[in-house]
């Protein structure tokens, strides 16, 4: 079964610096229809412009993920973490028992365009942690690379809880396809471009909630329209 949540509906806050597009409930943004999926709590696309950020602010038992699109997002925080992310990035930040952190866009000339995800830890009160890595273009093109993870595999970042998150660059006329174990749920998040997903047509911003139906494995077919780039978490029921 799949349910599509479209971006035009997407909360919305916007504060001149920046513009952020709320797929769950967030700050000021509250929809009971829309709290998160499985321990997907936060995917925010955030628009910061040149030199401005969000200041030192403190979080605790979240995974917190930052994917950027374009440009670039200094990132610096309480346990010793300074650094600059890109596109092609994916950092993980542990809450854990506490951490605050920085996040300015890192040009005076040009905006950044990034998603952040939060994601419920598997257990509250891990030590905070800190961890980055760059996965190439050529890693993603035509395929769903695996970026981050549980247990770390295949080079992706360590998630603390049973995610598998996965990233794909599809040009119109390449395409990716999945199977999502009876057990599991999936989220489809369109980050640009557009794709026909099990048919359905999704542009940029759009995400896709999965709950494969029955004992089988669902079959999931993502074909690119428009040069496309997609995030698909597959995470426990």
């Amino acid at each position: 079964m799949m349910t599509i949540r479209p971006a035009n509906e997407r909360g919305r806050a916007s504060f001149g610096w920046l513009d952020s597009r709320h797929s769950f409930s967030f700050g000021h943004y509250h929809d009971p229809e829309h709290m998160g999926f499985g321990p997907l709590r936060v995917i925010n696309e955030d628009r910061v412009k040149p030199g401005q950020g969000f200041g030192r602010h403190g979080h605790s038992d979240m995974e917190i993920i930052s994917y950027v699109l374009d440009g670039a997002l200094e990132h610096k925080d309480s346990i010793g973490t300074g650094s600059i992310i890109r596109p092609g990035d994916v950092q993980r930040m542990s809450a854990g028992t506490g951490v605050e952190h920085s996040e300015y866009n890192a040009s005076a000339t040009d905006p950044v365009h990034f998603l952040q995800i939060w994601i419920l830890p598997e257990k509250n009160g891990l030590a905070p942690g800190y961890e980055q890595k760059s996965f190439a273009a050529d890693e993603k093109r035509g395929q769903l690379r695996l970026v981050g993870s549980r247990d770390g595999r295949d080079g992706s970042v360590t998630i603390h809880q049973d995610v598998d998150l996965y990233a794909a660059l599809l040009a119109d006329g390449e395409s990716a396809s999945y199977e999502l174990a009876p057990d599991r749920r999936g989220w489809l998040q369109v980050a640009r471009g557009a794709v026909e997903f099990n048919g359905q047509a999704l542009a940029a911003g759009d995400g896709a909630a999965i709950v494969a139906p029955g004992s089988a494995p669902y079959a999931l077919d993502i074909a690119g329209r428009d040069d496309a780039e997609v995030l698909l978490f597959d995470m426990r029921a």
